[in-house]
């Protein structure tokens, strides 16, 4: 059985009255055609017979209809099944108006008592001018920013004495058309020389042509002569005025008439602006704008002129993706030993890309074979993941050894850069890996770098996860408790300091101690762990890195890679030109901390033993073997750098420490770290299109997209909760020193504990890493 066929009466060119009783809505003005559909119409379809139909480019269609039987409300059609469920809603009647507002469409309109649905997101196009002129059109308040789809921005706004103030800013506009012979250099230099001399005239005007051969535009008032034609001119490229009547017989047209506020408009308006501020905040652009032009806009609306000015700036984010070829070949050119790979799916859409500069490659053999993966979301058009690998150099400073961009974070994509990083890094050394235990890491190290590679565990991420296992079995002081035991346990040199602070663990709950024993505790206790991490516990180590991450994020890809290249290049400058004035021959952070230790060693007493082993007594007994580099009390071992105890047997035996410290933490292997250099990319925003076309590889955006409107905010990063908490050397308890410390004046140090705990946040136990250079 045939489907039903409906009338649909299509109106155009009219506008939307308010009826002041009900505040329903209706439709006046402008033509009306009927075609019919049935429920099998294809929306696209549709349009294009309403393109033909009307006159207007189908791109700039919106269609609205109402509800049977609410008038107050427009429901916007913008998928195949917006319009089967028109159809459905009035299989029952014989007929329906449908309201076409084409995006060209420049009106004005008194909207100040106009209902507005935010979950149809309406869309209302022109009011027909009231009797008795514009007195009763305009008034001080008539300036509203309705719904628009996300497509279209747009705002009508009238213009009254009060508004005077506000157009001082157009007035340089007034001469952008100046009449016959006038040329430009494109069509789209025309319209918005166009849309300029409105504002600054404050008319409304229409499109009757607009096309790629020519542009024919009157005035939107019915009867008024003012027109304007323009086409190109013979043999050439350049658009000529031909044609233009600039005389208007609409009463008061500069008061009457009014215009809208496209998002390319005031993209237009605040681009040299956002190029010297880059964080251009949307609120402050609607403020600018309101101020200047006496224009409103929400946020949204600013936000999305925001987008198009930045991609007029920066270019498009797509273009970006098609350009990945030729710039992975610049990036090898220009830097070369240089690794700079991509690959794509079967469609041709982004997959993922790697990238590793010879300068990072080089400078990573000179410090500790440790590397911290981590990974953070891009908040570009099209989103994505960029993983990373960083590295600690001699002072302790972040040092970034590669990178990738993939459109998701998957085992399969950490598979993926681990196998590259491998193959970049290529050295004999046995690596430590510090990173969370998630998202596959694990199993993708063993398979990549053998059963003899390194993972230790984030103890942020173990903090996080106990604590969040924990929640609604005990109560904050309790999960307070056994965090900070946690981190306690995680630090500690011996086997036995880890067992007690277990047991106090087990002590609260036998259920929270057998989930650490169960959590792998060779992967992140010092007393236990395998590999050498230099006491380095957590794998946000690289936060400087992922800092400039978040400052280019926004950025087409090409150009967002060239930020990080050209910080890294900032980098490796700079630590080469201050490290050149060093005169110690550690590292300076080294150098202090040997000092520190050389200090404590004053006190210490050395007793011989046997061969190269000695017993050093303090505040404790412990062993020293200088053959073997190690000391009882662990410290030599995790940190690289001899303890105490190892300072006073070198001293006694006339020997220097700095023979003894690790070789990644003299000042020589510094200056190797930062001895090669990264060199700029050239044409990496405009790059020459016949060197674009040689590569022969489309590359298309991955089909993740941001979500339309205000974009939401980025997640506070749990290091501002997991501080370390200061410990007493003396006593060992939490929240002073030794200097202020309460037990020598007999006040139970529980109570102190009890106290803090209350301003405490529960995760405050866990030290945080601060690199040197993170700021």
């Amino acid at each position: 059985m045939a489907s039903k066929r409906i009338i649909t009466i299509c109106q155009s060119g009219g506008g939307f009255t308010t009826n002041p009783e009900d505040g329903s809505l209706h439709y006046t003005g402008g033509e009306a055609y009927a075609l019919d559909l049935d429920e099998n119409t294809e929306l696209e379809d549709f349009k294009h017979e309403l393109s033909e139909t009307f006159q207007c480019n189908v791109d700039g269609i919106t269609l609205k209809y109402f509800l049977p039987g609410n008038k107050k409300t427009l429901i916007s059609i913008s998928k195949d099944k917006d319009l089967k469920r028109m159809v459905n809603f009035f299989k029952d009647s014989d007929q329906v108006e449908v309201f076409i507002i084409a995006e060209d469409e420049v009106v004005a309109r008194n909207v100040s008592n106009l209902p507005v649905s935010r979950s149809s997101r309406t869309t209302v196009s022109e009011a027909g001018v009231p009797p008795g002129g514009t007195d009763d059109l305009c008034g001080p308040h008539d300036l509203v920013f309705m719904e628009e789809p996300v497509d279209q921005s747009s705002l009508d706004i009238c213009h009254s004495g009060n508004d005077e103030k506000h157009r001082r800013a157009a007035t340089q506009w007034e001469n952008t058309i100046t009449g016959v012979d006038q040329r430009f250099s494109s069509f789209s230099e025309f319209r918005e020389a166009l849309h300029k001399y409105s504002i600054a005239h404050g008319f409304s005007y229409k499109y009757k042509k607009n096309d790629s051969h020519r542009v024919t535009v009157k005035c939107k008032v019915e009867g008024c002569p003012w027109r304007v034609y323009a086409s190109k001119l013979a043999t050439t490229q350049l658009i000529c005025i031909k044609k233009m009547n600039d005389k208007h017989t609409c009463e008061g047209t500069t008061v009457k008439a009014g215009y809208r506020a496209t998002k390319g408009w005031v993209g237009n308006i605040i681009k040299e602006k956002l190029k010297v501020s880059p964080h251009y905040k949307p609120k402050d652009i609607a403020t600018d704008i309101k101020r200047e032009y006496g224009i409103q806009l929400n946020y949204s609306q600013a936000w999305r002129a925001k987008e198009i000015a930045r991609e007029q700036l920066q270019g498009s984010f797509k273009e970006a993706y098609c350009q990945l070829p030729y710039f992975c070949e610049k990036i090898i050119e220009t830097n070369p030993g240089s690794i700079a790979t991509f690959s794509t799916k079967e469609d041709s859409t982004f997959h993922r890309m790697f990238v590793a500069f010879h300068a990072s490659l080089s400078g990573f053999k000179a410090c500790r074979p440790l590397i911290f993966l981590d990974c953070t979301l891009l908040y570009s058009k099209y989103q994505g993941t960029l993983l990373g690998a960083t590295a600690a150099d001699g002072n302790d400073g972040v040092f970034p050894v590669a990178f990738a961009v993939v459109d998701e974070e998957t085992d399969e994509n950490w598979h993926w850069f681990l196998s590259e990083l491998k193959s970049a890094v290529s050295t004999s050394r046995q690596i430590t890996f510090v990173a969370d235990l998630q998202k596959g890491i694990s199993d993708s190290l063993r398979d990549v770098f053998g059963e003899d590679c390194y993972h230790a565990y984030c103890l942020r991420y173990l903090a996080e996860k106990l604590n969040r296992d924990l929640q609604g079995q005990f109560s904050h002081e309790a999960r307070r408790l056994m965090v900070q035991d946690l981190s306690a346990a995680a630090f500690a040199p011996k086997l036995d300091a880890f067992e007690r602070c277990a047991e106090n663990i087990k002590a609260i709950s036998p259920e929270a101690y057998n989930w650490v024993i169960q959590s792998g505790p060779k992967n992140w206790a010092n007393a236990l762990f395998g590999g050498a991490r230099y006491n380095h516990m957590t794998s946000n180590f690289g936060q400087l890195f992922y800092n400039w991450v978040s400052e280019a994020d926004e950025l087409p890809i090409t150009q967002m890679i060239d930020v990080l290249r050209g910080k890294m290049m900032e980098l490796i400058y700079t630590r080469r030109v201050e490290s050149s004035q060093w005169t110690t021959r550690l590292c300076p952070l080294m150098e202090e901390k040997l000092q520190n230790e050389t200090s404590k060693a004053q006190s210490l007493q050395v007793l011989f033993l046997q061969g190269n082993t000695f017993q050093v007594t303090g505040e404790s007994v412990d062993i020293v073997d200088i053959d073997h580099l190690d000391c009882s009390c662990k410290g030599w071992q995790l940190l690289g750098l001899p303890c105490c105890h190892a300072i006073a047997v070198l001293e006694t035996v006339g020997r220097s420490p700095y023979d003894y410290c690790s070789t990644y933490f003299l000042a020589e292997s510094y200056h190797a770290t930062y001895a090669e250099s990264i060199n700029p990319i050239p044409n990496v925003e405009k790059p020459v299109k016949s060197e674009l076309d040689v590569t022969g590889v489309t590359v298309t955006p991955p089909p993740t997209k941001r979500p339309p409107g205000r974009p939401k905010m980025k997640p506070v990063d749990s290091l501002d909760v997991m501080k370390r908490q200061l410990q007493c050397s003396k006593c060992k308890g939490l929240g002073h020193n030794k200097k202020t410390c309460n037990r020598l004046n007999g006040i139970k140090e529980n109570e102190a504990i009890e106290k803090e705990a209350t301003e405490t946040p529960l995760l405050m136990s866990l030290p945080s890493e601060e690199p040197v250079g993170s700021t």
